[in-house]
């Protein structure tokens, strides 16, 4: 009996062990908060984020990423701008470089708006905080989906690359939005 026992807390103690590893270093449970990435995103969706996608690679532009904005808070963002990149928005068109970059998750905002409405209002990247003629090495321009109710890189500036947790990739909760995140 009393082996038996000992087995039984040994196979705990193993999955306890794999449970913290897999939590620390691949993935993390992360909850999206408030409508700054709608309509990819909702409040309440319950994500994966891959921790090790930007430990074996980079974070390319498009990535949905979380990060951390304060000591308490994390915020999740769309990756636009990447390091050396310089970034406009005039007329409801992202530039990139001095060339157009087509953002087809927007495609239905834009599609619904009014004549002479836009979705993202005009700017340079040497407006935003920090004052930078082009994203500074080890760091990233972010933008929410939601782009006229987001704090992003209009706001706080560019991203570190050391408060990024990783890279978002899977909803699994509400049931009727489980699927990877694009």
């Amino acid at each position: 009996m009393k082996k038996q026992w000992l087995e039984w807390i040994k196979a705990f103690a193993i999955a306890a062990v794999l449970a913290i590893v897999v939590r620390v270093f691949l993935f993390a449970p992360v909850v999206v908060e408030g409508p700054s990435m709608e309509p990819t995103l909702h409040n309440g969706d319950h994500l994966i984020v891959s921790k090790i996608n930007y430990t074996l690679g980079s974070p390319e532009r498009f990535d949905i990423l979380v990060f951390h904005a304060t000591e308490k808070k994390d915020y999740i963002k769309r990756i636009i701008g990447l390091p050396g990149d310089k970034v406009a928005v005039r007329d409801d068109q992202l530039y990139v470089n001095g060339k157009p970059i087509e953002e087809p998750f927007l495609s239905e905002e834009k599609s619904e708006l009014q004549n002479g409405d836009s979705l993202t209002q005009d700017f340079t990247i040497s407006q935003l905080p920090g004052g930078y003629e082009e994203v500074p090495e080890g760091h990233f321009l972010v933008l929410g989906d939601n782009r006229d109710n987001s704090t992003d890189s209009r706001t706080i500036g560019m991203v570190p690359e050391e408060q990024l947790v990783g890279e978002a990739v899977f909803i699994y909760w509400p049931f009727d939005r489980i699927g990877f995140v694009n």
